[in-house]
């Protein structure tokens, strides 16, 4: 089997920052039925073997992850209730320029949900200490026990350290680095490198901006450990905290973040400046589903994509035949409601035909089909999910006795969630 690290860093590098979404938080009843679900497909599942390769491993990650992009889709379309109608009566926020205002609708439909403009001028910035570039073989400490103090925030810590014989710059740097990582103080240090290979402490606070009592958020001094503190100059600020700095319809604003809510109804995230004014608003109804039924398309095409790439590597259709089956069992309704199968199995959507649909006399039929489409998509996604491994190519070792079989939780493999234990 492929080394399950190599598949960990392909999920961190190629989803990791897609982690976050809103709906990708659980009650206690949804893991407990996920935990169940994952239960019951181990209890009759066959002992198996598959093929010693890496894209294996990443087959089944790309399984999971869009098969998670189809349940937040089908998540966002139940937002205002099991039946997608409902989210014509939802409130949404819109903005006119997405890569530089990104806008939620937060309020309760009873507030004041007036659009509004605004004019980005510049983004709150946290504060960087950026220490001296050091040889990494070189050994700069003499051996023994040191410390720096550290205020932030009206508070005040010690971190000690200690420097063996023998050990190096990149050693000291690193113990400095995991120790400011691991005391959860609302700072984050990393290791930066040079042309020639120098290494130097990078410290960012995970605030951002100052009040007007404030010049920085962290300082960094010692008087015991001063030489060591020199020669590393982690107490150097490369970077002051700045507020970001805005126009709310044509008047000056500024914040201490880049995350903040406007009139109890719209969260903004600023995201870069802005080239003029960025209007923010409610979409109209047929906006709000169209983009609802669009990212459930966009979602269900990306596992055909996914599907369609392993077919073509191992010849392995299962896949692809399981999902594909969904719109074409579903073609002529499914046009109906302006929802169309190109040659390769895509499903695009003709927004005229949607909105020309769901303000007729046949709009029920038209949100049947939608309820529809979006129950198997939602039935599809989590099977994917619980068990991506019924997909790739693998070896049937043996069956378990049919009548006795052994709930065995943690066989589904690494892929599904869960640990295997190579010793076993």
């Amino acid at each position: 089997m492929a080394r399950i690290d190599a598949v960990y860093d392909y999920f961190m590098t190629t989803y990791g920052r897609d982690i976050g979404s809103r709906y990708e938080s659980h009650k206690k009843s949804e893991l407990r039925d996920t935990y169940n679900k994952i239960v019951k497909t181990n209890k009759d599942s066959p002992l198996y073997k598959i093929k010693d390769t890496e894209d294996i491993g990443q087959f089944a990650i790309d399984i999971k992850e869009h098969a998670n992009s189809m349940s937040l889709s089908v998540s966002n379309l139940s937002a205002a209730g099991d039946d997608i109608e409902a989210i014509l009566s939802k409130r949404i926020a819109s903005s006119s320029d997405t890569d530089s205002v990104e806008a939620t609708y937060v309020g309760n439909g009873e507030d004041d949900a007036d659009g509004f403009s605004i004019e980005v001028e510049s983004l709150a910035t946290p504060q960087i200490n950026t220490g001296k570039f050091l040889d990494k073989d070189g050994r700069d400490f003499e051996e023994g026990q040191y410390s720096f103090d550290l205020d932030i925030r009206n508070h005040s810590y010690e971190f000690q350290f200690n420097v063996n014989d023998g050990e190096d710059n990149l050693v000291v740097q690193n113990k400095i680095v995991r120790l400011l990582n691991t005391s959860d103080i609302g700072l984050g240090a990393q290791l930066i490198s040079n042309r020639v290979g120098q290494n130097a402490i990078q410290i960012v606070s995970k605030a951002t901006g100052v009040s007007e009592d404030e010049n920085v958020l962290f300082n960094i001094s010692s008087n015991i450990s001063r030489h060591e503190l020199q020669t590393l100059g982690i107490d150097r600020v490369t970077q002051m905290p700045s507020n970001s700095n805005f126009k709310l319809n044509g008047t000056a604003h500024q914040s201490l973040s880049n995350n903040f809510t406007v009139n109890k109804a719209y969260e903004l995230v600023l995201k870069a400046p802005s080239n003029g004014e960025v209007q923010i608003g409610l979409k109209n109804d047929a906006e709000a589903l169209t983009d609802g039924v669009q990212q459930l398309l966009d979602s269900y095409n990306g596992m055909i994509n996914v599907s369609l790439r392993y077919n073509g590597v191992h010849q392995n259709r299962t896949l692809f035949n399981e999902i594909s089956s969904i719109a074409k069992g579903m073609r002529e309704s499914l046009a109906f409601a302006g929802i169309l199968i190109d040659g390769v199995g895509h499903l695009e959507l003709d927004e005229d035909r949607l909105s020309e649909v769901i303000n007729s006399e046949d709009k029920a039929h038209a949100f049947s089909t939608l309820n529809q489409l979006k129950a198997a998509i939602s039935k599809a996604a989590t099977k994917a999910s619980i068990n991506p491994m019924a997909y790739v190519d693998k070896s049937i070792v043996e069956y378990k006795n049919p009548g006795k079989t052994l709930t065995a939780p943690y066989a589904t493999s690494q892929y599904s969630g869960m640990m295997v234990n190579y010793g076993l």
